[in-house]
């Protein structure tokens, strides 16, 4: 499932964009290719992501892979919900799975990212 509302990384993080935050989750491509996910470790709020930088890993049973950032941006709030459950993220990755949160610093990269139909056309569905 891709959603029309979001932007994507060709990393298959998405980015959803409301004012001057930006949520981040991983696509459901992404965590039906991961398999069961247990852990995700999260960056501290108050930190300085760039867009391309990993910011965290999320580590399923088979897996362990990098999370990069979309957008670049302050951390203003993490999914602790996933420390004690990060399977949801499986379930549910693009309302309850999200990861973080980030006040963007550079609201043109939005721009840079892929379109619903352009990140559909690269996984080929």
């Amino acid at each position: 499932m891709i959603k029309d509302n979001l932007k994507y990384t060709k990393d298959h993080e998405w980015l959803r964009v409301d004012g001057d935050i930006g949520t981040i989750g991983i696509t459901d491509f992404a965590q039906g290719e991961l398999g069961d996910i247990v852990f995700v470790e999260l960056p501290a709020v108050g930190k300085t992501i760039n867009a391309g930088d990993s910011f965290g890993t999320i580590e399923a049973v088979k897996t362990i892979a990098d999370l990069y950032a979309p957008v670049s941006g302050e951390v203003v709030e993490v999914n602790k919900a996933l420390s004690e459950n990060a399977a949801v993220i499986n379930s549910d990755c693009y309302d309850a799975g999200w990861i973080v949160r980030v006040r963007l610093s550079d609201p043109s990269e939005v721009d840079e990212l892929l379109s619903p139909s352009e990140y559909s056309e690269m996984i080929g569905v």
